[in-house]
């Protein structure tokens, strides 16, 4: 019988992937993982979440234990994610987590500890095998499909995880988990940055970087138009927060650009404004689970979650990517990862360093 370890969140979605790994016949052990030291601020609900995990492994007849990887958070993810804030830039934490934590030092305590052959996530992604290569493929249920948070995997990584509810949809293990009368079977499913939750993020953040009031300047007339709270509180694209009443009927500002030596924050006026339109953009941090020759491609990119896929022509030179997209497209930020697809396949990703005018 091979041996999973499969990472218990306390959540509907691995409560019913440790339902079905145990029907599949696998030797399950759940194993919670506490990457966040904040437990009595009213926001962290590790302690609750780790009951409920507890109580759904004892349901099915599981064993739960749990494992520290704050420090481990601290260092790899979290003070990345401080230094490119310091930077103007716009990460993503879950991404750097996933590749960084749940897929490296969980990988590797469930094999020295456990002697797993596999772990297991909750994610709606899938992965198989083409030619003896693992591939990363897009979860079925398209509302809930999460590869894009798993883009900087490595291929050794895809090879040693299995996703038991890749192929489902959301409604259906919603419904799994009430039929088995699961205490999270009706749990509201977390959202935003893990670390967060549910707090505030300005005044999250103002506790680890010191905010520094500026002007916010018009990118056309180059004129002051409004003060910004501190420019690592923006990103490109954002309209919402920005303090500015309309000069134009029914126009709204949006967030374009950062000068950071100077502090100073730009916005254009108007969803059609050209200064909110990039080609495309640069990236020289990157990942590729598929091999990838120096030539043109014809893929789809992903730049944010929760965003239909854009196609793009992209050039692959040595480790970096050159993605330029069919239509101009806006909301294109420094530190954001983009995503390549060929088809449901996940092939490449890289973090955002020059958006191309």
């Amino acid at each position: 019988m091979k041996r999973v370890v499969l990472g218990v969140s306390g959540g509907v979605d691995s409560s019913v992937a440790a339902y079905i790994l145990k029907q599949q016949g696998y030797d399950v052990i759940g194993l919670f993982m506490k990457n966040w030291q904040d437990d009595d601020d009213g926001y962290c609900t590790a302690r609750d979440d780790y009951l409920d995990a507890k109580s759904v492994c004892l349901k099915l007849g599981i064993p739960c234990y749990s494992v520290n990887f704050t420090q481990e958070y601290w260092d790899n993810v979290f003070s990345v994610f401080l230094e490119e804030y310091k930077k103007g830039r716009t990460p993503n934490p879950d991404i750097l987590c996933n590749s960084e934590i749940k897929f490296k030092c969980f990988l590797n305590y469930a094999r020295e500890n456990f002697d797993a052959e596999y772990i297991a996530t909750g994610h709606y992604a899938r992965n198989d095998y083409l030619d003896g290569r693992p591939r990363l493929l897009k979860g079925a249920d398209p509302n809930k499909d999460q590869s894009y948070f798993l883009s900087f995997l490595r291929p050794e990584q895809i090879k040693g995880a299995l996703f038991p509810i890749g192929g489902m949809l959301k409604s259906q293990v919603r419904q799994i988990a009430a039929d088995l009368n699961l205490r999270t079977a009706s749990k509201k499913d977390s959202t935003g940055i893990c670390f967060i939750g549910e707090r505030n993020f300005r005044n999250f953040l103002s506790n680890y970087l010191p905010a520094q009031k500026g002007d916010i300047v018009d990118a056309d007339t180059h004129n002051k138009i409004g003060t910004h709270n501190g420019l690592m509180y923006y990103t490109i694209g954002q309209r919402r927060g920005l303090g500015i009443g309309n000069i134009k009927e029914g126009q709204r500002w949006f967030v374009c650009g950062k000068d950071i030596k100077n502090n100073i924050l730009y916005a254009a006026e108007g969803a059609d404004n050209p200064l909110l339109y990039k080609k495309g953009f640069i990236c020289t941090q990157t990942n590729f689970i598929k091999p990838l020759k120096d030539r043109k491609y014809t893929l789809n990119v992903k730049y944010r979650y929760r965003q239909d896929e854009k196609p793009c022509v992209v050039k692959i030179n040595g480790s970096k990517i050159e993605c330029i997209f069919d239509t101009p497209q806006s909301g294109v930020a420094p530190g954001q990862t983009g995503a390549f697809y060929d088809g449901e396949e996940l092939v490449c990703a890289g973090i955002i360093d020059n958006p191309l005018d």
